[in-house]
C-alpha cells in the first residue's frame, strides 16, 4: 500500500507539470481532470480499505486485552507477539491512511484548480475583445493568401508522399471506407427501412409523419457518422494521415456530418417537395425559403470551424481566424433577420399550400430579429468569440433541440390511449401475439417512454459538446453516474444495482424451476399429500427468494451497516405500528411448519367454514361452499380454535335426523333406516351404521341415522339421496312423519238487534 501511495504522489507531481505546460488546451485539461478524479477515487477506496483493516485490528486487540501489569500472571509468548504485531500494523496503517487522505485532498484541490482554469479559459475565449480596424482586415487578407499557398503545398506534399510510398495503404483505406459506407447504407435500409421510408401518396397520419421524420433523421445521420468515423479510423490506422492533415480531415468530416444532419432534419420537418409529409403549417414557398436559410446557416457555421481548423494546423495568424468568425457570425445574424420578415404561415382553416402565407407571430418575429441583431452587434463591438459561440448555438444546438422535441412529440403521440394500435408495430403485435386493447395501450406507453429516453440520451451529449464540454467530461460523468452516486456517506453504483437485480432475477427463476421440479418429480412420484406438497413448495420459494435477495444485495455493493440507523427506526416501528404484520408473518411460518391444516383441508373457524386454498406468510385464503374467498389473518388462526375436518383423513360421520308419529313401530323404523343405508356403496361398513332412538318428542318419536363416509366430499350428495329414499320408503310402509298442526278458532261477535221503533224514529 505504501508503494501505491508513493506512486500516486509522483503521478500528481507529473500532472501539475503537464497542466503548467498546456494551460490553454481545454481538451487536454479535461483529460487531466478525469485522471485526477480517478486518483481521488483510488485514494478514497484505499482509505476505506485501511479503515476497515484498522477496525479489525482494534476488535482483535480488544479480544486479546491489555498487557498484564506488574505482579500479574504473564501471558503466553504467542499472545505477546501477536499484540505487538497488531499494534505495529495499526500504527503503519494510520500513517499510510493519513498520507492517502492528504493525497486525496491535494488531488481534489488540483481538480478544482483545473476546473477554474478551464472556466477562466472559456470566459476569456468568449469575452475577448478585438479592435476592428482597417489593419485587422489588411493583415487577415495577407494571411489568407499565405494560408492558401501553405494549404496547397501542405496537401500537395502529403498526397505526393502518400501516393509514392503508401499508395496501396491509401487505396485500401479508401476501398474499406467505401465498403463500410455501403454496409452502413444497405444495413440501415434493410433494418430500418420501414421506419424511414415515405410510402404512399395519401395523407399520412400525424404519428406516421413524426415517426418517419424522427427516425429518418436519427438513423441516416447515424449511418453517415459511422461511415465518416470508419473512414477516419481506416486512414489513420493505415498510417496515411500526418498529424497536421489528420486534424483537418477530422474537422472536414465533422463539417460534412453537421450539414447532412441539418439538411435531413429540416427536410423532414419542412418537406418542401412533399407537403403532405410536412409537420408544420407553412406554404411551399415558405418551406423552400426556410430550407435554404437553415442549410445556409449550417454551411456557414460549419465552414467557420473547418477553416479555423486549417488555420490552426497550418499555424496561420490568429487575426485570420477572427475575421473568418466575424464574417460567419454576420452572415448567420443577417439570415436570422431575413427569416423574421418572410410570410410562411398557414392559418387554421386554410389548406392551400401554394397561396401567399401570413407573417410569423409577432413574438417569434421579434425574437428572431433580436437574436440576429445581437449577433451583429457582438461582432461590431469586437466580441467575435461570443458571436461565434452564439451562432453555433443557434444552428447546432437549435437543431438538436428540435430533434429532441420531435422525439418527445413522437413519444407523446404514440403513448396516447388507443394510438399505438393504429401503428405498424401495434398491428403486428395484435396479429402475431394477440395483444388486446389494454396490452396495446401498455405497449404504447412503453414505446412513448422509450422515445423520451432515446431522444434525451441522443441529444443531451450533443448539446453539452456544443456548449464547450469535452468528450472526456461526458465520459467521466456517465462513468460516475453508473458506478458511483454518493448520498452522504452512502455510495450507490447503478451498474452494481443492475447486476444485483439481474442476479436476483436469475435466483428467482432458478427458485421457480426448483419448485416445479421438486413438486412435479420428487413429491408427485412419491405420492405425497397435496397439502404437504404445497407446504414444501412454499418453503422452497421463501428460502430461494431470501437467498436471491441476499446475493442481489451483496452484488449491488450496498453496505448494510450504513443503514443501521434506519434499521433501528424500523425496529421501533415494527414494535408499535407493524406488530400485527409481524405477528401474522410469524404465525404464517408456524402454520407452514406445524401444519395444523394444509391446502385442501376443510376447516371451521369462528363464522368461517370452507376449504383452504392458499397459505401465505401473512394470511390464509379459505373458499366457502358458496365460492366466496375469505382472507383470514394467520394470527387469528393461531390464537383461536380451528376445526379441521380433514386433518388426518377425509373420513366423516354423517347424521340424518328422522321423526315419526307415535303410532309407528320404533323397531320397524330402525330396520327400514338401516336397510336403506346399507344400499349406499359409499357408506363404510366399519364403523357400521346405526340408528339412535333419541327422545320422545312433543308430537313425534325422534331417531337419528348415523353412518361414516370415507370421503366427506360426497357427504352432501349421500345425505340428499338418503332423505329422498327415506321419504319414499316411509310412504310405502305407511309410516307417518308428523308435522306441527295448528287449530285456528275464530270467534265472531253476535250482531246487535235493532228495535222497530228505533228504526222508525230514525227515519
Amino acid at each position: 500500500m505504501r508503494d501505491k501511495v508513493d506512486a500516486i504522489r509522483t503521478q500528481l507531481e507529473a500532472f501539475r507539470n503537464r497542466i503548467d505546460s498546456a494551460p490553454r488546451d481545454d481538451a487536454r485539461l479535461a483529460e487531466l481532470r478525469v485522471e485526477v478524479d480517478n486518483i481521488v477515487s483510488q485514494m478514497r477506496a484505499a482509505s476505506d480499505a485501511m479503515r476497515a483493516r484498522v477496525e479489525q485490528i482494534q476488535a482483535r486487540l480488544q479480544q486479546i486485552g491489555e498487557a498484564p501489569k506488574e505482579g500479574q500472571t504473564e501471558e503466553a509468548p504467542a499472545v505477546v507477539q501477536e499484540r505487538q504485531k497488531l499494534i505495529a500494523e495499526q500504527s503503519q496503517l494510520n500513517l499510510i491512511s493519513d498520507d492517502a487522505a492528504a493525497l486525496a485532498n491535494n488531488a481534489t484541490q488540483l481538480a478544482t484548480y483545473i476546473t477554474n482554469l478551464r472556466r477562466s479559459l472559456f470566459t476569456q475565449t468568449l469575452f475577448r475583445h478585438t479592435e476592428l480596424t482597417g489593419s485587422l482586415f489588411t493583415d487577415a487578407g495577407n494571411a489568407f493568401v499565405t494560408e492558401v499557398k501553405n494549404f496547397g503545398s501542405t496537401f500537395g506534399s502529403w498526397f505526393t508522399f502518400v501516393w509514392k510510398f503508401k499508395k496501396w495503404q491509401l487505396l485500401g483505406a479508401i476501398a474499406l471506407s467505401i465498403a463500410a459506407g455501403l454496409l452502413f447504407l444497405s444495413g440501415g435500409y434493410r433494418l430500418f427501412g420501414r421506419f424511414i421510408r415515405r410510402n404512399g401518396s395519401g395523407d399520412p397520419t400525424y404519428i406516421k409523419r413524426l415517426s418517419v421524420t424522427f427516425w429518418s433523421t436519427v438513423i441516416q445521420t447515424a449511418s453517415i457518422a459511422a461511415f465518416l468515423l470508419a473512414s477516419y479510423l481506416f486512414l489513420d490506422g493505415f498510417n496515411v494521415l500526418r498529424s497536421d492533415v489528420a486534424s483537418i480531415v477530422a474537422t472536414f468530416f465533422g463539417f460534412i456530418w453537421l450539414v447532412s444532419f441539418v439538411w435531413k432534419l429540416s427536410n423532414g420537418i419542412l418537406s418542401p417537395n412533399e407537403p403532405h409529409w410536412r409537420l408544420v403549417r407553412i406554404t411551399d414557398r415558405g418551406a423552400r425559403f426556410l430550407m435554404v436559410a437553415v442549410l445556409m446557416m449550417a454551411i456557414v457555421n460549419g465552414l467557420d470551424y473547418f477553416l479555423a481548423a486549417i488555420s490552426e494546423a497550418l499555424g496561420s495568424p490568429l487575426v485570420l481566424t477572427i475575421v473568418k468568425s466575424l464574417i460567419a457570425s454576420l452572415v448567420v445574424g443577417a439570415i436570422l433577420i431575413a427569416i423574421s420578415f418572410i410570410k410562411p404561415r398557414i392559418r387554421e382553416g386554410e389548406s392551400d399550400v401554394t397561396d401567399v402565407g401570413h407573417p410569423w407571430p409577432r413574438f417569434f418575429a421579434i425574437l428572431l430579429r433580436v437574436v440576429g441583431g445581437l449577433l451583429i452587434l457582438s461582432v461590431l463591438t469586437g466580441y467575435v468569440g461570443l458571436a461565434r459561440f452564439a451562432s453555433t448555438q443557434v444552428v447546432l444546438t437549435g437543431a438538436v433541440f428540435v430533434l429532441i422535441y420531435l422525439g418527445f412529440l413522437s413519444g407523446k403521440a404514440v403513448s396516447k390511449q388507443g394510438a399505438f394500435r393504429n401503428t405498424g408495430a401495434g398491428r403486428r403485435l395484435a396479429e402475431r401475439y394477440r395483444f388486446g386493447e389494454v396490452a396495446l395501450d401498455q405497449a404504447g406507453l412503453a414505446a412513448g417512454l422509450s422515445f423520451y429516453a432515446f431522444a434525451l440520451i441522443l441529444g443531451v451529449p450533443l448539446i453539452l459538446l456544443t456548449w464547450g464540454f469535452q468528450f472526456a467530461d461526458i465520459e467521466a460523468w456517465i462513468y460516475r453516474f453508473f458506478t458511483e452516486i454518493r448520498i452522504g456517506n452512502v455510495s450507490i453504483s447503478l451498474v452494481g444495482i443492475f447486476g444485483g437485480i439481474v442476479l436476483f432475477g436469475i435466483g428467482f427463476v432458478i427458485t421457480r424451476w426448483v419448485q416445479k421440479w421438486v413438486d412435479g418429480n420428487v413429491l408427485a412420484r412419491s405420492q405425497v399429500d397435496v397439502g404437504v406438497r404445497n407446504s414444501v413448495k412454499t418453503g422452497i420459494g421463501y428460502l430461494g427468494i431470501c437467498l436471491a435477495i441476499i446475493i442481489g444485495v451483496s452484488a449491488a455493493g450496498i453496505n448494510l451497516s450504513s443503514f443501521a440507523l434506519v434499521a433501528s427506526a424500523l425496529s421501533v416501528g415494527i414494535g408499535f405500528g407493524l406488530q400485527n404484520i409481524v405477528s401474522n408473518f410469524v404465525s404464517g411460518l408456524i402454520l407452514l411448519v406445524e401444519r395444523p391444516f394444509k391446502v385442501g383441508d376443510y376447516v371451521v373457524t369462528g363464522t368461517t367454514e370452507g376449504t383452504v386454498k392458499r397459505i401465505s406468510v401473512r394470511a390464509t385464503e379459505i373458499e366457502t361452499s358458496r365460492m366466496q374467498s375469505i382472507i383470514m389473518p394467520n394470527s387469528e388462526l393461531i390464537n383461536s380454535p380451528v376445526g379441521n375436518w380433514t386433518h388426518r383423513n377425509r373420513m366423516q360421520r354423517s347424521e340424518i335426523p328422522v321423526s315419526v308419529s307415535y303410532d309407528s313401530d320404533p323397531q320397524k323404523v330402525m330396520d327400514v333406516l338401516l336397510e336403506l343405508v346399507a344400499e349406499i356403496p359409499e357408506v363404510m361398513r366399519n364403523p357400521e351404521p346405526h340408528v339412535e332412538f333419541l327422545r320422545f318428542g312433543a308430537s313425534s318419536l325422534d331417531f337419528e341415522l348415523r353412518f361414516h363416509l370415507a370421503d366427506m366430499g360426497v357427504g352432501m350428495r349421500i345425505r340428499n339421496d338418503l332423505r329422498i329414499a327415506i321419504l319414499k320408503r316411509f310412504r310405502q310402509e305407511g309410516i307417518e312423519m308428523p308435522f306441527p298442526q295448528q287449530e285456528i278458532v275464530i270467534h265472531r261477535p253476535k250482531p246487535a238487534l235493532v228495535e222497530d221503533d228505533d228504526v222508525r224514529g230514525g227515519a
